[in-house]
């Protein structure tokens, strides 16, 4: 052969070591930290620095994301507690009020503060009584509910 065409390196068949050889290969080769043929996919270490620093982020970023639609989620129930609590409120007053006749489910009344401080429930409005009635103070218009607590009305 011309000195010219030859490519690559001549390998001298005398020099292997087939001992050497069965050390790099394995029944397993799923198992072995390098490619097992000379196609294979070259192995290299990762930087576990880079992945555990990717997980941490895309960790946080998703627990984040979950978290603010649960605080989303949370806001009408916190609303509805808060209207709630209003309501009790407001129902404890008018229960230790004065109230001289019987509240009908749905219907409208008016609270009114007396001088001494003492409150009272009336079936009069504040336009009704005109600018001299009985009380010192309008507390406000409320209405009866089916779970017989008080809601203010606008």
């Amino acid at each position: 052969m011309d000195e010219k065409k030859k490519t690559g390196r001549e390998i001298e068949i005398d020099h292997i070591d087939l001992d050497v050889l069965k050390t790099r290969t394995t029944e397993i080769p799923g198992l072995i930290p390098y490619p097992h043929h000379s196609g294979g996919v070259t192995i290299t270490p990762e930087d576990k620095g880079k992945i555990k620093g990717r997980a941490m982020a895309a960790m946080k970023e998703q627990t984040n994301r979950e978290l603010e639609q649960l605080i989303n989620q949370m806001k009408p129930l916190i609303d509805q507690a808060n209207k709630l609590k209003k309501r009790i409120h407001i129902s404890e007053i008018i229960y230790e009020a004065d109230i001289p006749f019987e509240p009908l489910i749905g219907h409208c009344y008016y609270v009114y503060r007396k001088e001494e401080g003492k409150a009272f429930m009336s079936m009069i409005s504040p336009e009704e009584w005109g600018p001299k009635g009985p009380y010192k103070e309008f507390v406000g218009k409320v209405k009866l509910l089916h779970d017989h607590t008080w809601e203010i009305e606008d």
